[in-house]
């Protein structure tokens, strides 16, 4: 497989979300997203999510874990706020990404 992806790369393909996976430090963790984010694109929010063993769910509920909200957030914050559910910026989430597994939970 390396070999053929390489093969790719030399044919000029990119690998845009390439993310290696980090194992699954985010398991039994569900995110959901909402407005837009300054740096990431929702879709290149998935996928580090879900590199690192996380789901990414279209509605919040009680067993979200976190709201990963932008600018404009809509009613998925209010809703979130009113679940008790944490709510976090990029900044919060990226610096998640470097914390140690045992940092959070779910729920």
């Amino acid at each position: 497989a390396r070999l053929f992806a390489g093969k790719l790369r030399a044919a000029g393909f990119n690998f845009r979300y390439q993310i290696k996976p980090r194992g699954a430090k985010w398991k039994g963790l569900t995110f959901v997203l909402t407005g837009t984010l300054p740096s990431l694109s929702r879709d290149e929010a998935k996928v580090k999510i879900e590199a690192l063993g996380g789901k990414v769910s279209g509605s919040v509920s009680k067993k979200t874990s976190f709201v990963l909200a932008g600018e404009d957030a809509g009613t998925k914050l209010e809703k979130a706020r009113q679940w008790g559910v944490k709510v976090i910026d990029e900044a919060q989430f990226l610096a998640m990404m470097d914390e140690a597994p045992s940092s959070h939970g779910a729920g």
